[in-house]
């Protein structure tokens, strides 16, 4: 009895250490894995933002882009909040704070893609604007950018850390700007809205009165639909390839605040604002709209290069008119609607044609082109497939792109309608621009050279005295016709009346068929080359 009861006392003991020894190894194990744990979570907190977090823009980061909200200035400001209403698209939202979303004070901001521009470097919470060119003025807002329509301001707010007091960090700046590629003509200029770029005062910082309404996550495109936008051409180079340049390397990151806005500006070229912006839908009338939107930085202005060009040096990304030709080609080149089938780019510009396609362009009240229908037999007898081009048809501008693009020449007199050149496959097609009598040079500058440089095969066609219906309103010999640059020259400061009422407005064509299809057969023969070099093309 006595042996059994000591078995069972040292067996209760062998248990009780071996249970001692499992639970330490449980322990063991447990440590190892909470050790584990732990280095598991700090690898994610150390590199998980760079595979979750949005990527920087390309040439520096835009301040509020992508930085997180700043709770201090949603805390300071919920309680006085206004709510206004809409999602439009992603790029802005109903505003529950007084402050925009805060960006590292000194970090280094590129809203302006220029070569050597003043503005290149703008630091965070600073106003900047270069005056430098001949054409026009662009200036640049980084920080927490609002709008004022009552005065037709944006205001530059400081940030929440200095929105107490600190005032010697935050210096008061004010800038005024017409935002317009023709600051040289004080014809159309005055005709442009200026508006005020400031920084805000301290009783604007303190009170209510600039609350946000509408918040951004990308920078405001202030433009305007205004100056000469009557034309193609104005549209095209005082407008959308200016607004194009300025904002490019932003890659569709701005929101566009438009001067003298108009719905049937906004309807015709709404492909292009959406190619440009993101958000066909989304303009912003400054005008009109009395919110207060936010934004974390402004570009006001557009750059200007030359007419209807790019140059790619004064860019730091180097891009090119064939790059804007590419812009065009994103905007309009997707199913287009012609009738009721829809029609793609791609088809028609690379089908093969055994014949190439020549478009003639049909002004009409002036510059008209008389003999037009013996024109177009010429050039079919010369081996083109053509087609008349009618203008001022009220189509579509996808319409248009979708006609051009087929082309493998056009043929036009001068005027707005051939910046439809820019629609022109870029080393693959041919133009021809007949200059009438007194503006060869003001032709060859407005459209040869451009095209020249998108790799357009440029000819001009320079008119003879007996070609313009000046020779049969003015006497012979008469200086106007015999000596169109003489004329110019005696005008003195009235020579723009000239070429404007007379060699502009007050002339007609009829080309000599004999002379003309010297010009046709080269274009002919230069375009079957091409087509033996890229067959399909």
């Amino acid at each position: 009895m006595a042996a059994s009861k000591s078995f069972g006392l040292k067996a209760a003991a062998m248990d009780d250490a071996a249970a001692i020894k499992q639970n330490k190894r449980r322990w063991a194990l447990a440590i190892q894995f909470a050790v584990a744990l732990a280095v598991l979570t700090l690898c994610v907190l150390l590199y998980a933002p760079r595979f979750f977090s949005a990527a920087p823009s390309p040439y520096g980061s835009i301040p509020g882009f992508f930085s997180p909200a700043s709770t201090s200035a949603a805390s300071s400001s919920s309680s006085s909040s206004s709510v206004v209403a809409q999602h439009l698209d992603g790029l802005e939202h109903a505003a529950g704070e007084g402050g925009a979303d805060a960006s590292p004070e000194d970090q280094p901001v590129v809203l302006d893609n220029q070569v050597g521009s003043p503005c290149s470097s703008l630091l965070n919470n600073t106003i900047c604007c270069d005056r430098s060119d001949y054409h026009s003025d662009v200036c640049f807002m980084s920080g927490d950018v609002r709008t004022d329509a009552a005065s037709l301001s944006l205001l530059l707010f400081p940030p929440p850390a200095s929105a107490s007091g600190e005032a010697s960090s935050f210096a008061a700046v004010e800038e005024r700007i017409r935002p317009y590629t023709r600051k040289w003509d004080s014809y159309v200029t005055k005709s442009i809205h200026e508006v005020t770029l400031r920084t805000a005062r301290p009783e604007e910082v303190s009170g209510d009165h600039h609350r946000c309404d509408v918040r951004h996550d990308a920078p405001a495109f202030v433009a305007t639909a205004g100056g000469y936008s009557h034309n193609m051409f104005h549209v095209f180079n005082d407008g959308f390839l200016p607004m194009w340049l300025t904002s490019q390397h932003l890659r569709r990151r701005v929101v566009l605040v438009a001067l003298s806005y108009n719905h049937r500006w906004a309807g015709t070229y709404g492909d292009l604002i959406s190619t440009l912006t993101g958000h066909r839908r989304h303009v912003i009338d400054l005008l009109a709209d009395k919110r207060t939107h936010c934004f974390p930085g402004a570009i006001v202005g557009t750059r200007y290069h030359d007419y209807l060009s790019v140059n790619s040096t004064r860019l730091r990304d180097n891009k090119t008119i064939v790059d804007f030709h590419n812009f065009l080609a994103d905007a309009y080149s997707d199913d287009i609607v012609t009738g009721e089938k829809p029609v793609t780019k791609t088809k028609t510009s690379t089908t093969p044609q055994k014949r190439p396609r020549l478009g003639i362009v049909s002004r009409k009240g002036r510059r008209v082109i008389e003999n037009q229908e013996a024109v177009a037999r010429l050039a079919s007898s010369v081996g083109f497939e053509v087609d008349i081009m009618e203008t001022a048809t009220g189509l579509p501008m996808s319409a248009v792109y979708e006609t051009v693009s087929s082309y493998d020449a056009l043929v036009g007199v001068h005027g707005a309608d051939l910046t439809s050149f820019l629609f022109l496959r870029p080393g693959a097609a041919a133009f021809v621009q007949v200059a009438p009598l007194g503006i060869t040079l003001l032709s060859r500058n407005l459209f040869g050279v451009p095209a020249a440089r998108m790799g357009v095969h440029y000819e001009q066609y320079d008119m003879g005295a007996g070609e313009s219906s000046l020779s049969r309103r003015y006497p012979a010999g008469h200086v106007v016709v015999a000596d169109p640059a003489r004329a110019r020259r005696e005008q003195g400061k009235g020579e723009w009346e000239l070429v404007e009422h007379v060699y502009l407005r007050g002339q007609n064509v009829s080309l000599d068929l004999g002379r003309f299809r010297e010009t046709l057969v080269r274009i002919h023969s230069w375009l079957k080359e091409q087509q033996l070099r890229n067959p399909g093309v």
